[in-house]
């Protein structure tokens, strides 16, 4: 029997053309009744959704992936290729504000009251990816008279809505990124020791102590540059004090002493991890884990600048009026810049990394060689 020609296809058909093109007509039956404006800011938010989804697809891989008990070395260069791919995501998000941008306070108002009471805070996706990534419920800052965000994304009735139902799945699925990569990175060998092998808390320990003594040595070298230009005692005793916090407060982070004592241990371990990645990443085993963490905190980096940037878009179209959905319109975007940052260890790393030639010499460099998993 001869097979079954299909159809030939069509870029309309497979792109789904005509579907796609008439949707930016708001709550207008045709968006003919609209105005260019209006169309435009449909437009962009559409094309952000989708965005987004592609974002959040990306997102899963890169933490189920993590997710496994044992992550092959090999595996690692398709969660970086997935986490820059976010990367330029975000970029591409945060360049939409551009051509809103084009829009006068004018133009927009002209539409504006047609949104209210709804809000970009309602996308559910926008949501997902804070969810997915790890932003803990207690960090998040209300947007106005809900008590939950979950309230803002039901139904004006109250009743569940497509976006309120999204979020709960996303809510259910655990772990986040950030839990994931937490596990990863605690099974990280130091010095050659993996949890659970005899000393490993020794072999950690004892890491903390030589790299803590070289930040400190390091901390010295640059002080005494600063205090050479120092004006007066004032100064000195300034820059001493400042120095001294820092190489005290290194010590504190490395050990977790901010953590309580029931989760200090594993913390520290972690902690002890991402510096000794970033410390030794010239050693083939990890040379790949120091490309995931750098990619992490582009990620984390790319979504602060969108966030930034919608704040300032936001000002300068509508100013500093209250939004259409009740929160403090630019000075809510502009906290949650400051605030919603979830990777806060790998950035906090970059305060204690220290020079190459400073670097405590490498305990057991064989164990870094090409592995399997870790």
């Amino acid at each position: 029997m001869s097979e079954t020609r299909r159809k030939p296809t069509t870029y309309w058909e497979y792109m789904r053309l005509p579907e796609l093109t008439s949707l930016q007509r708001g709550l207008a039956s045709s968006d003919a009744e609209l105005g260019n404006d209006e169309v435009l800011f449909i437009t962009i938010h559409q094309i952000d959704e989708l965005w987004m989804k592609l974002a959040l697809r990306e997102l899963v891989s890169v933490r189920d992936l993590f997710a496994k008990d044992v992550v092959q070395e090999q595996s690692i260069a398709a969660a970086v290729r997935g986490l820059r791919r976010m990367v330029l995501v975000f970029g591409h998000l945060a360049d939409h504000f551009a051509l809103m941008e084009t829009m006068t306070t004018r133009d927009y108002l002209a539409f504006r009251d047609k949104l209210s009471p709804a809000s970009g805070f309602q996308s559910a996706q926008l949501r997902e990816i804070e969810i997915l990534m790890g932003l803990a419920d207690g960090d998040r800052i209300p947007l106005g008279h809900e008590a939950s965000y979950m309230e803002a994304l039901r139904e004006p009735d109250g009743s569940e809505s497509p976006a309120s139902r999204r979020v709960a799945a996303r809510l259910a699925d655990r772990p986040t990124l950030k839990t994931a990569v937490a596990e990863w990175l605690h099974r990280t060998p130091i010095s050659g020791s993996r949890p659970g092998d005899a000393g490993d808390a020794d072999a950690v320990h004892a890491f903390i102590d030589a790299y803590c003594a070289a930040q400190a040595r390091e901390v010295e070298r640059a002080k005494s540059f600063a205090m050479h230009d120092a004006l007066s005692d004032k100064d000195r005793a300034r820059l001493t004090e400042r120095f001294s916090k820092e190489v005290s407060g290194a010590r504190a982070f490395m050990l977790a002493e901010d953590r309580p004592e029931a989760e200090r241990a594993r913390t520290s371990r972690i902690r002890a991890a991402l510096v000794y990645i970033e410390s030794y990443r010239e050693l083939p085993l990890l040379a790949w884990p120091r490309e995931l963490i750098d990619s992490i905190v582009a990620l984390e980096q790319a979504f602060v600048v969108f966030r930034q940037r919608h704040a300032r878009m936001v000002e300068r179209v509508i100013g500093r009026r209250t939004g259409t959905g009740g929160s403090a319109g630019v000075d809510y975007l502009d906290q949650t810049a400051l605030r919603y940052r979830i990777f806060h260890d790998v950035w906090a790393v970059r305060t204690l990394l220290i020079r190459a030639d400073a670097l405590p010499p490498v305990v057991r460099p064989d164990a870094y060689a090409l592995a399997v998993g870790t």
